[in-house]
């Protein structure tokens, strides 16, 4: 049972679950999960500050790379935003020894596969290919990484582009604007608040030397990580990072990304009007003003009780039981410091939406007022250990993976022990981070009627 997404996104795009922990619908946990081995791998740095990741795979011939740069849609100026969405375009149009959309061409005619995507504080590019073809795509990500050439033309063309798919998502998504308007009262300041796809006006006002100038700032090997996952030769593939990459230049140190401002501890309730909506729907969002670091594991586990698989307390109530929603979607939103709970859901009327939220709070308190059971806390355990050991399954899982916690850990080498981290929640942690994240003064509800 699924919504609209929260943040909608071209076809070639996903987003990886470290950045929004989970928004996707209940599902059922993968099989033959259980017996993977940890994961395995080696990290170094270059000379220039690029930091390689390593990791064997000989389960098939083929070998994913991911290169990750620190630099997403907070980094976009004020009044520029979408400049860091507009840099993932263009670095698809060509540089110095690659003619524009010749990257694509090559991966495509080596039987692979590629996309990219831009989180709020990281751009990735990935590409699976068959293990003899590794030197192609190390090639041409140093290529890109050295010598793009974001032209006047290049970025005129981008810019009309991206306008022109902001404009198709507003028309095909009816929720869109208003989801906007919601991500504006979560998130009240400029560089968390805005889409990752940017603002018509702000794509338009974007100059050939803004986008050079954030090129130069971010896409520079020591703000940048390069993982490669596969059926590789590790001596191999380190001579092959060393010719393409050891020669790159050490960039200027990057502009420190802005920090988030600190979630507000006030109740709001906003209402909105759209003729296109056929059917109300309402957001709802608990914020985390307080996070601390080990919070993240036990918020985690609740939503896993609350939202994952057919067994969970709101899918049951609100979709099984008593029919209140026609679509549910809910997931931990992660932006940099900041954490929240958000819900989406459509409903047939205004009745049925007060209704799902007074069902919502309900369960809320129920998990706030008693300890949740050995029985249930097992399963949730068992469904996110699942989950978490079947974004190991490929070798583009892994490697996605091993980007996403090197940027999110203070050290990689915490990785192994991290899956422990949420299998090691009581029920006495679950109580108390649901009496202080889940109150009425973190909330935030917002609906949208047609009339």
């Amino acid at each position: 049972m699924a919504g609209p997404s929260f943040f909608p996104a071209k076809i070639r795009r996903f987003f990886l679950a470290a950045a929004l922990l989970s928004l996707s619908a209940p599902s059922a946990p993968a099989q033959g999960t259980a017996a993977r081995p940890p994961l395995a791998f080696s990290h170094y740095k270059l000379s220039n500050g690029l930091q390689v990741i390593l990791a064997e795979d000989f389960t098939l011939p083929v070998v994913s790379v991911v290169v990750a740069y620190r630099v997403g849609s907070v980094d976009d100026p004020a009044g520029r935003a979408g400049l860091s969405y507009l840099l993932e375009n263009l670095m698809f149009l060509g540089s110095a020894n690659v003619d524009r959309m010749q990257h694509i061409g090559l991966i495509n005619r080596a039987g692979g596969q590629l996309s990219a995507m831009v989180q709020a504080d990281r751009t990735l590019f990935h590409q699976t290919v068959s293990s003899n073809h590794l030197a192609l795509v190390l090639w041409l990500e140093s290529d890109r990484m050295r010598f793009l050439q974001p032209n006047e033309a290049k970025v005129e063309s981008s810019k009309s582009s991206l306008v022109e798919e902001l404009r198709q998502r507003l028309s095909q998504d009816v929720y869109l604007g208003a989801s906007l308007a919601f991500d504006h009262l979560l998130y009240p300041d400029q560089a968390f608040g805005h889409p990752v796809f940017g603002l018509e006006n702000d794509l338009r006002s974007i100059s050939p030397d803004e986008a050079r100038d954030f090129y130069d700032a971010y896409y520079v090997p020591n703000n940048a990580v390069l993982c490669v996952c596969g059926n590789i030769n590790k001596v191999r593939t380190r001579e092959l990072i060393a010719r393409y990459f050891e020669g790159i230049p050490r960039g200027k140190e990057p502009p420190a990304q802005p920090r988030a401002q600190k979630f507000g501890k006030e109740f709001r309730r906003e209402s909105f009007l759209d003729p296109r909506t056929q059917v109300p729907a309402f957001w709802l969002a608990f914020r985390a003003p307080t996070l601390s670091p080990d919070d993240v594991y036990g918020l985690t586990l609740l939503d896993t009780i609350l939202f994952r698989g057919r067994n969970s307390r709101l899918f049951k109530r609100l979709w099984q039981k008593e029919r209140l929603v026609l679509s549910l979607e809910a997931g931990l939103e992660r932006r940099d410091g900041l954490l929240a709970y958000r819900l989406f859901a459509t409903a047939t009327n205004r009745l049925m939406i007060d209704k799902s939220l007074r069902a919502i709070f309900t369960e809320l308190q129920n998990i706030k007022s008693s300890f949740i059971g050995p029985g249930e806390l097992d399963k949730a355990k068992s469904l996110f250990k699942a989950d978490y050991l079947g974004r190991q399954a490929t070798t583009l899982d892994k490697a996605l993976l091993l980007c996403e916690a090197y940027l999110n850990l203070k050290r990689i080498e915490d990785l192994p022990g991290e899956l422990d981290k949420y299998l090691q929640v009581t029920p006495q942690v679950l109580v108390g981070l649901a009496n202080r994240y889940f109150t009425q003064a973190n909330a935030i509800i917002a609906t949208v009627n047609a009339r």
